[in-house]
């Protein structure tokens, strides 16, 4: 059992908790402090948010590396581990993915589909945790929020990588009167893929309303989704064909199903609407701590 960490300013936890606490020392800014259970340290907060760019070590855990947030309730896990319906889906708290004990520090998630695996918690300055597991010899480093005060549109957006993989295709449903004629008029169906994939981003030119396991794919490419200087809320959108030169759009969002690209070289606007939601409990690759263009965003609620 690794020693219960507190860095230096543990007077948050303080102010969260009330015990009472043997002699604190200072050494390399660490201090062993206050005696907190973990059931308490784990109830304080409703949301514990998970920065995978601040995971050490190589082995993934899939259900923890899927999630954005994670609870601990009576007993049970839950994750929202999806972008769409974000903030709304279980209240906020996401879907139920397992169970979990506690013994001392230890942290035992029983995962529905991942199965077994257990934490070591160490507790860290400003409402943090650090989870590691043994067995892979790695780390995941959790925030604790409320509801209340998450901000779950501003990770929507940090995340948009990700929404757009939450749906098997996205169908055109609007172009715009405006504009200039384009061969991209041409394209009613995009789909993105995980960046494991060969070729993460496919488009057809099927007719609409075409089935979705039908679908011809005409071309295939890389996506790159980047932010936009001053505005949280626009993202821009590059399509790399591999044998055509790029498309390149403003990216925003409609709803939880619907995407709007803008493109600026020819004044036209399209709409795209999600059509097979993927929900997931877990997955095989989880997000990518490697890839930089499709990797989880932890840069707007760091630790």
């Amino acid at each position: 059992m690794r020693t219960i960490k507190l860095l230096s300013g543990f007077a948050l936890i303080l102010s969260v908790f009330t015990s009472c606490y043997t002699d604190t020392f200072i050494e390399d800014e660490v201090i062993t402090g206050p005696s907190i259970s973990l059931d308490e340290a784990l109830s304080a907060y409703e949301l514990w948010y998970v920065d995978i760019n601040l995971t050490k070590g190589n082995a993934g855990i899939p259900f923890m590396d899927k999630a954005f947030t994670l609870s601990f309730i009576n007993g049970d896990v839950r994750a929202n581990n999806n972008l769409a319906g974000i903030g709304d889906q279980g209240n906020g708290f996401g879907i139920n993915v397992g169970y979990y004990d506690l013994f001392d520090y230890d942290l035992d998630i029983s995962h529905d589909i991942d199965g077994f695996y257990s934490f070591e918690v160490t507790l860290l300055s400003g409402g943090r945790l650090e989870l590691y597991n043994r067995a892979t010899r790695t780390s995941y480093f959790l925030k604790g929020y409320q509801r209340n005060t998450f901000d779950y549109d501003r990770i929507f957006y940090d995340n948009i990588h990700f929404f757009l993989q939450e749906y098997a295709v996205w169908e055109k449903i609007y172009t715009s009167p405006q504009g200039l004629q384009n061969e991209f008029d041409a394209e009613n169906f995009l789909r993105f893929l995980p960046v494991s994939n060969s070729g993460n981003f496919e488009s057809s030119q099927d007719f609409r309303g075409s089935s979705i396991n039908t679908i011809y794919w005409d071309y295939t490419g890389i996506y790159e989704v980047r932010d936009v200087v001053n505005n949280a809320y626009l993202k821009t959108l590059t399509l790399d064909y591999d044998y055509f030169q790029n498309e390149f759009f403003e990216l925003s969002i409609i709803d939880d199903s619907t995407i709007a690209l803008y493109q600026p070289s020819t004044g036209s606007e399209y709409r795209f609407r999600g059509k097979g939601y993927i929900t997931y409990k877990t997955a095989s690759e989880g997000k990518s701590r490697i890839e930089q263009t499709l990797k989880k965003n932890g840069s707007q609620l760091s630790l």
